[in-house]
């Protein structure tokens, strides 16, 4: 029995645009199948499309992600355009990205911007980074976390926040989030002299890639059962669907990132899928949001969102 009631939305802070599922890396938990193979990437007239939107909304907030959103050729023309309007703009990077051929000076261009990064970084030891990763990610991202670090980025006074992400490398929910943020201060400062602003923990989604290595282990069930007994009412009003859309490559519109990667879109005027073109000038404040199964991934424990945990510990 699904003890998740319809929710509604409340006023709309955050535009999350996926800007396509093209990745350098191929992770374990990747709810999304991002990867090297994957093709679909966001072109520059949805890019525009997007613009055009945010010119007659009220979000605060652009979150690109994808993927690796930097490896869309239109991702500087769109963080140009939302940072000269005046728009937050957050940067999900996995930080290897920024060493791949072509994007040289890509640190230089998110620092000059301010644009905030959320880099992912699921273990501050290397043969965990690696295994989840991929050969060779753990040393690469450190090597790239010392540059931001040098252009500012995670220094006190500088304006340019750096926040890391932690998945669970297994079927378990994140360990607490403030003690976790302490360890990784306390191991990437000690042994490598590298700071950050803030650490989120991000539960793992039963869905494709992490949904196949549960299968694969046995362990989908039980990981279905910890999320159920683990739920938490409290955390339904936090959840981030009820102030967030998501934003596909094709413009098309999903209640969260979630979703998106299942095909899910958010329903309006009962049509099967509505374009983000749609939605200008729209209020979706009180709209429902169906809850699903998988939704219990942001509501068990502390809860889970974009930013981390919903509620402290208790």
């Amino acid at each position: 029995m699904n003890p998740l009631p319809t929710l509604f939305r409340t006023h709309l802070e955050i535009l999350q645009v996926n800007l396509g599922y093209r990745c350098n890396q191929r992770c374990l938990h990747c709810h999304v199948n991002a990867g090297p193979e994957r093709t679909e990437m966001m072109d520059q007239a949805t890019i525009h499309e997007v613009i055009a939107y945010l010119e007659s909304s009220n979000v605060q907030t652009v979150d690109l992600t994808g993927g690796a959103p930097e490896l869309n050729p239109y991702f500087k023309e769109l963080v140009q355009s939302t940072r000269a309007m005046g728009f937050h703009v957050l940067d999900r990077c996995n930080l290897t990205v920024l060493e791949q051929p072509g994007l040289e000076g890509l640190e230089e261009f998110l620092a000059k911007h301010h644009v905030e990064i959320i880099a992912s970084l699921p273990c501050y030891m290397k043969e965990n980074v690696d295994y989840q990763r991929g050969e060779g990610v753990f040393k690469t991202s450190l090597r790239v976390l010392k540059k931001l670090n040098r252009l500012g980025y995670g220094q006190t006074g500088s304006g340019l926040v750096l926040n890391l992400v932690y998945n669970p490398l297994g079927s378990f929910l994140p360990p607490q989030q403030s003690f976790l943020e302490d360890e990784y201060r306390r191991e990437l400062g000690e042994r490598y002299g590298i700071v950050f602003n803030h650490l989120y923990t991000i539960t793992n989604m039963p869905i494709h890639r992490f949904e196949t290595l549960l299968i694969a282990k046995g362990e989908r069930l039980s990981y279905l059962n910890l999320l159920h007994q683990a739920h938490r009412d409290s955390n339904l009003e936090s959840v981030m669907c009820r102030r967030l859309i998501s934003v596909d490559y094709q413009g098309v519109v999903f209640d969260c990132d979630f979703n998106q990667a299942l095909g899910l879109p958010l329903r309006w005027k009962d049509k099967p899928r509505v374009h983000l073109s749609e939605l200008k000038g729209i209020d979706l404040e009180g709209f429902p949001i169906p809850l699903l199964e998988h939704c219990l991934g942001c509501t068990a424990g502390a809860g889970s969102s974009c930013t981390g945990v919903l509620s402290s510990p208790g």
